[in-house]
């Protein structure tokens, strides 16, 4: 399985759901705190060129954030990058 990492807050809701579907789907999640810490935050923002979150990244691919990992699931093609 490939590596997942979401940038996130813990009081965002749209984190708290890409968290939900991602581990409904059997995926060990690495998440990475931004809330409060803004050398992270900077760091997400820099690496993703958004300043939003959550911000998800499986192995090298910038999923993006929450809607857009929706939208890959709803058209059956996050289960085909999960699978590696």
């Amino acid at each position: 399985m490939p590596k997942v990492l979401m940038y996130c807050t813990r009081s965002c809701p749209y984190c708290l759901r890409a968290e939900k579907l991602l581990k409904k789907k059997g995926v060990k999640l690495e998440i990475i705190d931004v809330g409060g810490k803004p050398s992270l935050w900077k760091e997400m923002e820099q690496r993703t060129g958004r300043n939003t979150v959550p911000q998800i990244y499986i192995d090298d691919y910038h999923v993006g954030g929450f809607d857009d990992l929706s939208d890959l699931d709803m058209a059956g093609k996050l289960d085909k990058l999960l699978a590696g």
